[in-house]
């Protein structure tokens, strides 16, 4: 893809790059956890998304390539996969496995890896790209924590119920399973959720295509009411050193049958953990819910330890692009408030472009993009004034209108119906995301 300078050259990755790529990363990723040592799970992970992952490529990974050796300076992957946004489909891009040589660090190699991800991006207008990592540190390259990550409580082992008696069954799941997984996915994201939905052909492969050894290997188990799955539950494979065992998604429907179905989940959570600890020899501490604190499973459970919501960065290239994509979820929120916006444009600035919201009869018709002004704030044909960041953290969710406005100083709306109108359009969101990594 270029030349960095006399030593480097970054490129796509190739098929006959799975070996470097499994040493190096195993080699700089998660060293605290193996003393320095190869991990073992990352080996494994890497040549998983090399070979036979549903939806990675190759070319999905860029590569630095030390010009004088021929081997690889550092790379990353830029994993594709479509979320839904209250039933609007969503590109994104999740950034993984970002590494370098210790022998070439020092020598802005991530820098440039990403700003080669971005412009891929850009160029195949993917709106969102998100990563989890070092806290702060992606900052650096336009990213924001802008996607909350958890925040449910801990419920302790002792906690968990020691048996269920009732029409629930909880087991582990079957490839059989997986058209039934699919339907359960497809009708999830058409909620008002932030959510990542799977086929028929991506569930197969989490349940039984990846090495025993995949870091991001997870259990699935399914819920069901005599022979019909209504639900399902992800959890890891092993408890943490911690001992605590961590639930990364779970779902039932109809809602009203969460209690039940909660308890059910709790007991088979209880056996899993007591089986882990077992094998071992570890002690089995608690359930760790990687949810968010509004989940229907948090609230039918187990009192349990408060935990702090995190967060995954967040970043978008063009944050009217990303709004422009959402359109007919503004418009359907709209509908619902019954609220009809009297002037033929609502502009939202960000300083250094303008969302140009355009209506017909006060309904939304489209969002296209406009120059900005100087001092837009003072230009009386703007209704608000936005940083793309603030834009970002509304547009998915994370913030509403009043908390912006309150962690922003350079954010502002013209007048009370600006306001209103701009409240109904952005609310906060749950974050239902397991992504597909």
């Amino acid at each position: 893809m270029g030349s960095l300078g006399d030593h480097y050259q970054i490129r796509r990755g190739r098929e006959s790059d799975v070996d470097q790529l499994a040493r190096l990363q195993a080699a700089v990723q998660l060293q605290a956890a193996t003393g320095g040592e190869p991990h073992a799970g990352i080996t494994a992970w890497v040549h998983d998304l090399l070979s036979g992952h549903p939806s990675v490529v190759p070319d999905d990974f860029l590569v630095v390539e030390d010009t004088a050796t021929g081997h690889l300076a550092a790379s990353l992957v830029g994993l594709r996969q479509e979320w839904s946004l209250a039933g609007i489909r969503l590109p994104v891009v999740q950034v993984e496995l970002v590494g370098t040589a210790p022998e070439h660090r020092g020598n802005q190699l991530t820098e440039h890896l990403l700003a080669a991800l971005h412009d891929r991006c850009a160029n195949d207008h993917v709106p969102l790209q998100v990563i989890e990592g070092i806290p702060h540190f992606y900052r650096r390259f336009g990213y924001d924590y802008a996607l909350a990550n958890g925040g449910a409580p801990t419920v302790p082992a002792n906690a968990l119920p020691d048996a269920y008696r009732g029409p629930w069954t909880v087991r582990p799941a079957t490839a059989a399973d997986a058209d039934a997984l699919s339907g359960l996915d497809r009708r999830q994201a058409d909620g008002e959720a932030l959510a990542c939905q799977r086929d028929a052909v991506v569930w197969r492969y989490e349940i039984e295509g990846r090495r025993a050894k995949d870091l991001v290997r997870r259990e699935i188990a399914v819920l069901l009411r005599g022979a019909d799955v209504q639900g399902y539950l992800v959890h890891g494979t092993a408890l943490s050193l911690t001992g605590e065992l961590t639930v990364f998604a779970a779902t039932c429907e109809p809602a009203g049958h969460w209690p039940e179905a909660a308890a059910a989940m709790y007991a088979y959570l209880g056996r899993v953990g007591r089986r882990y600890a077992t094998t071992a020899q570890r002690p089995f501490h608690a359930v760790r819910l990687l949810l968010d604190a509004n989940h229907l499973l948090a609230r039918m459970g187990p009192s349990g330890i408060p935990a702090r919501p995190g967060a995954w960065y967040a970043r978008t290239g063009d944050s009217i692009a990303l709004l422009a994509r959402l359109a007919p979820l503004l418009h359907s929120r709209w509908q619902s408030a019954d609220l009809r916006w009297p002037e033929p444009t609502l502009v939202i600035d960000t300083y250094t472009a303008s969302a140009r919201l355009e209506f017909d009869d006060g309904e939304l018709t489209a969002v296209t993009a406009g120059c900005s002004t100087v001092g837009p704030s003072a230009d009386a044909s703007h209704h608000a004034t936005m940083p793309p960041g603030a834009l970002l953290h509304l547009t998915v969710g994370h913030r509403t209108l009043p908390e912006v406005l309150d962690a922003w100083p350079d954010a502002a709306v013209r007048d009370g119906l600006t306001e209103q109108f701009l409240s109904a359009a952005f609310p906060r969101v749950p974050v239902r995301v397991w992504p597909r990594n």
